[in-house]
């Protein structure tokens, strides 16, 4: 270790690393596309232990929850954690079936009323057109066939299934092997949850090994740190897009609109994705409702609209106060980006990286930069006041 912190010291070393470095940013920029691909592929591989990963991370904190106001009567620490895992599957489970149960029938009841008037829709858009003088016909839907469609659902559904038979059963193959993943992602989270304080005393250990002692504090400071950020983005994020759907169905059923359950999901998973999100989810919604009746749709997109500032200037500043300290012109660039190198995933975790990337820079490199120019200033004064290197070696003269 002390040789290669000397090796470190030699000038020639930092240049080097630097050299490298810029020639690997240049290699990963020219050719985005293959390694983008190649990340992918190698993501592809241990997907069930990231999504493994995932799970437990949204369930420590309702574990540490009830530890801390349920069971901290039980003595034991490892059975007082057992508990709250297996508390935490039970609470997560129940959830889950309780929003399947009010969610099913009404989606179930949504699609239903919405395939059997599909024929209705397409013939509602057709006039239209016809009406702002553009010839249907000439468009790239054949409105005709979707009017007579409609008539005998039944059979038009089974000659599909039965012209696209292999296709459909490839995305069924897909689709069964997702749920598959995310069922032993589910089960490795346990064993990750049952495991946790192992693996982190682990880990404290190696890098205890490896870092001095300022070092590791200065770590285990931010790692904390950045847990905070991503837990508090994380569950304010699905609590905050939890009470927009909630509200807009409640809207929906109070104002008589058709497809609430339906158009109330749409908006709440929309909302999930920062920024560009609750635009997207608006506007599905209004497209669907404004072929029953128009009138709902312009209703739907004033209560979107007000519902969205009620919830960007009153309830996300609720939730979120000041704890992820990042300005809103960052956030829209991380957004972007996000979304144009790895797609919904990026614009996902677009915030949450933001905001550690901006820790980083505020209490790491500004102050490693501020501290290295006192040193370079001070070692300029010091110079400038000492005396000449031959007057200060200089002996006392004879008289």
């Amino acid at each position: 270790m002390e040789k290669f912190r000397a090796l470190m010291g030699k000038r020639w070393f930092s240049n080097a690393v630097a050299g490298s470095l810029t020639v690997i940013v240049y290699l990963v920029l020219s050719h985005l596309g293959t390694v983008r691909g190649g990340i992918g592929t190698f993501v592809g591989y241990f997907s069930p232990v990231i999504g493994g990963c995932v799970i437990a991370f949204l369930m420590n904190p309702l574990a540490k929850l009830y530890e801390r106001r349920v069971f901290p009567f039980v003595k034991k620490p490892g059975t007082r954690w057992m508990l709250c895992i297996f508390l935490t599957i039970v609470t997560v489970i129940l959830f889950l079936a309780l929003i399947l149960t009010m969610l099913i029938p009404q989606l179930v009841e949504s699609v239903t009323t919405f395939a059997g008037n599909i024929g209705i829709y397409a013939a509602t858009v057709k006039n239209w057109l016809e009406r702002l003088g553009v010839n249907a016909e000439s468009t790239a839907i054949n409105f005709q066939s979707v009017i007579d469609s409609s008539e005998n659902l039944l059979e038009s559904a089974v000659t599909l299934i039965s012209e696209h038979s292999r296709k459909i059963i490839s995305v069924s193959t897909t689709a069964g092997k997702g749920v598959f993943n995310w069922v032993i992602a589910f089960i490795l989270s346990v064993y990750l949850l049952s495991a946790k304080h192992s693996l982190t005393s682990g880990a404290k250990r190696l890098m205890r090994a490896l870092m001095r002692r300022e070092g590791y504090d200065r770590s285990i400071d931010f790692l904390r740190r950045c847990e905070a950020i991503l837990n508090r983005y994380v569950i304010f994020n699905l609590l905050d897009s939890l009470i927009v759907g909630a509200a807009n169905m409640v809207f929906m059923t109070v104002m008589g609109m058709q497809y609430g359950g339906l158009v109330s999901v749409v908006v709440a998973l929309a909302n999930l994705v920062p920024t560009f999100g609750p635009f997207i989810g608006g506007a599905i919604g209004a497209f669907i409702l404004v072929m029953v009746r128009p009138f709902h749709a312009m209703m739907f997109l004033v209560f979107t609209l007000i519902l969205q500032l009620l919830d960007g200037y009153v309830l996300k500043p609720r939730l979120f106060g000041n704890s992820l300290g990042v300005s809103g012109l960052w956030i829209l660039v991380a957004v972007i980006v996000g979304g144009r190198m790895i797609g919904v995933l990026g614009i996902l975790v677009a915030i949450p990286v933001a905001a550690i990337l901006d820790l980083l820079y505020k209490e790491n490199l500004i102050p490693f930069l501020e501290k290295r120019r006192a040193k370079a200033d001070g070692a300029v004064r010091g110079d400038a006041m000492a005396p000449p290197k031959e007057e200060a070696s200089a002996g006392p003269k004879d008289g």
